[in-house]
């Protein structure tokens, strides 16, 4: 009996293998093969409650209960292991209580593995969901694991998953010298177009590894990536017939991880709540002050590719406008592919100014984190000017291209 045949017996017995059409992800094709890559191998693993096979169980549980697997220890990024830390919050290091294994932070006193933490580790596992965006601060711990991987000279393996924003959609600047953090640690667009996976070996082979301040030299680990199975660039997460888990508290759904880049950074502008404490976080732009009809004609008559408005009149139910009622829009996209998601954001602000000049945000309280999430200061200084769109879009999109040819190189899936 071939391996193959073996292993897909395995998956039939075991329930991981899914309809004809729908995805297998790395941590389902690892454990469908037993693990081979693991085995008699002491393993550490970066998750969250994201890292779930189909059936809701925890990478945590399967690697610790895995024959010939020797899981030593956890290493909790923003939101904790178990997820049990809000946004912002710092995480502590701790003892998991299912598995008993010690459980290191990575949001705390120091975003990247300490000599310490990463003694008597064989491989470093890393398996968290992830949507798509340079600011999404999973993908920096990621980085900050990999170099401290490679100075170790430990393994890192990526149990691939899906970008829930497809694999074609490329959107926004590179981070320019000056402006790396947490959340814009590498040199790629806002929206990036690549599974985690891919991402990994990009930033590994092309030197853009460059730590929080973009001036450390290039490391490059020893990285392997379990790809998954049955995915393609043109999926959206719907389409892969998996359950979606929240990877941080305010990505309940599906739809807010395709919503995010299109109003995250407008959050950055200070004078529009984005659903951030309501029931549809990200997916919406509203305050007191707002006629919900008058602003939608005004996006409407835009005509903005691929992108959609409906009024809504809402309360938070936390946040500074908790119990306050609020005017707005709720947005979608009609035609994705024609959409540009991260432009939204600067459209409703265009056209909250023109009906509200007296609301201009400039100049802003969050000057620096505006500028950082942008990856530059130079879409902040033009736009205040007028808050005019047009004055920004050769500048938004001046990367994409390029970029995309590069990446073509780390594509794993076409």
């Amino acid at each position: 009996m071939t391996r193959r045949l073996t292993a897909i017996i395995a998956g039939i017995l075991l329930g991981i293998l899914p309809a004809a059409g729908q995805v297998l992800t790395g941590l389902e094709v690892l454990e469908l093969f037993g693990f081979e890559e693991l085995q008699g191998k002491r393993v550490g693993l970066v998750t969250n409650p994201s890292g779930v096979d189909r059936n809701f169980r925890s990478t945590i549980d399967i690697l610790h209960e895995a024959p010939g697997v020797n899981l030593v220890a956890l290493f909790g990024p923003e939101h904790g292991v178990r997820g049990d830390a809000y946004a912002g919050d710092k995480v502590t290091g701790s003892t998991d209580p299912r598995t008993g294994l010690p459980v290191y932070s990575l949001y705390g006193e120091t975003r990247e593995p300490t000599p310490e933490m990463l003694q008597g580790i064989d491989v470093m596992v890393y398996d968290i969901q992830d949507v798509g965006v340079r600011c999404y601060t999973f993908i920096s711990t990621l980085g900050l694991v990999m170099r401290a991987c490679a100075r170790a000279d430990i393994e890192v393996m990526v149990l691939d998953r899906p970008n829930p924003l497809g694999g074609n959609k490329i959107e926004g600047p590179c981070v320019e010298p000056g402006f790396h953090s947490f959340v814009s640690q590498y040199r790629i667009p806002f929206v990036y177009g690549l599974t985690v996976g891919e991402l990994a070996a990009l930033i590994n082979e092309e030197g853009l590894n460059c730590g929080q301040k973009g001036d450390q030299p290039h490391l490059k680990c020893r990285l392997s990536v379990i790809p998954m199975h049955g995915w393609k660039r043109d999926m959206l997460y719907a389409d892969t017939g998996l359950p979606w888990i929240l990877p941080s508290p305010n990505i309940p759904s599906v739809h807010s991880a395709v919503c995010y880049p299109a109003s995250g950074i407008g959050g950055e502008f200070g004078h529009l709540n984005i659903g951030v404490g309501y029931t549809i976080p990200f997916q919406t732009f509203a305050n007191t002050w707002i006629d919900a009809d008058a602003l939608k004609e005004k996006l409407d008559s835009y005509n903005i590719p691929g992108t959609v408005f409906r009024t809504i009149h809402y309360k938070p139910m936390a946040g500074a406008k908790e119990g306050v009622l609020l005017h707005g829009v709720e947005f979608g996209f009609n035609d994705y592919d024609a959409a540009t998601l991260s432009l939204t954001q600067f459209y409703v602000v265009q056209a909250v100014q023109e009906l509200y000049p007296d609301h201009n945000p400039f100049p802003m309280t969050k000057t620096r984190m505006f500028d950082i999430v942008c990856g530059t200061d130079y879409v902040r200084e033009t736009f205040a000017k007028r808050l005019k769109v047009e004055d920004i879009l050769e500048f938004w999109n001046k990367d994409a291209e390029n970029f995309r040819e590069i990446s073509k190189k780390y594509y794993i899936y076409q």
